[in-house]
């Protein structure tokens, strides 16, 4: 029935979580970045991220893929022209990570400045009273306890971003989308093909989910829930 495309799919299936798991350690980074930059003391710093949070959630994933993979080429060799470097040529494995990572740290911004803020700001007074500085607040304090409010969030825009990893086949890399647009043009069935690529995101995502809730239930230990 897949006429032996199945291995190849499968193949592509390893480029599709390649691009997931890069695509959230960036994610992670700029969320974390811009949650401690929106709380900060410094006007600018929490303008920044301000400006960063309203602008990349207020336009499409696929509008910030092309123009970051076309138009980040385009500057990158204008400015290598003008050093008299050679040309230029970002990898779409590259371009599709940095994209959906910097993306998806706009939406982890907020879920990580919300966890920050639902720790009881007298804990860190109290660590800076004792003499840490905040650096040390910070990661030992409220880091490991804003794991445990962050992770709801963190669940749902890791999900989205599984299903969001299916764009990275517009910039011709060849991930599981990819190759099954192959195997469809091929064949002529798409149906088969583009089916059995949403069961294997559909495994992907309810693997994802049972794993989150058993570390969300690992962090939430000793801590009463409220039954409604």
């Amino acid at each position: 029935m897949l006429h032996g495309y199945l291995s190849t799919i499968l193949q592509g299936l390893w480029v599709t979580l390649s691009v997931a798991a890069v695509s959230l350690a960036i994610a992670c980074a700029f969320g974390l970045a811009g949650a401690v930059a929106k709380l900060s003391a410094s006007r600018a710093a929490r303008a920044v991220a301000a400006v960063y949070t309203t602008l990349i959630r207020g336009l499409p994933d696929l509008v910030l893929m092309l123009a970051i993979f076309y138009g980040g080429q385009i500057l990158l060799n204008k400015l290598a022209e003008s050093r008299g470097w050679d040309t230029i040529d970002v990898p779409p494995f590259v371009a599709g990570v940095l994209t959906i990572g910097f993306i998806f740290g706009a939406y982890l911004t907020e879920t990580f400045r919300g966890a920050i803020l639902a720790i009881p700001r007298g804990q860190a007074e109290a660590a800076l009273a004792y003499g840490m500085r905040r650096g040390q607040v910070l990661r030992r304090i409220v880091l490991p306890q804003m794991v445990r409010h962050a992770l709801p969030g963190f669940a749902n825009n890791w999900l989205v971003m599984v299903k969001a990893t299916a764009l990275v086949s517009i910039i011709g890399l060849d991930d599981m989308v990819h190759r099954a647009n192959l195997a469809a043009s091929a064949t002529r069935e798409p149906f088969t093909f583009f089916c059995l690529v949403g069961l294997i995101y559909l495994g992907i995502t309810t693997l994802s989910i049972a794993a989150l809730t058993l570390v969300e239930r690992r962090y939430s230990l000793g801590v009463r829930r409220v039954e409604f």
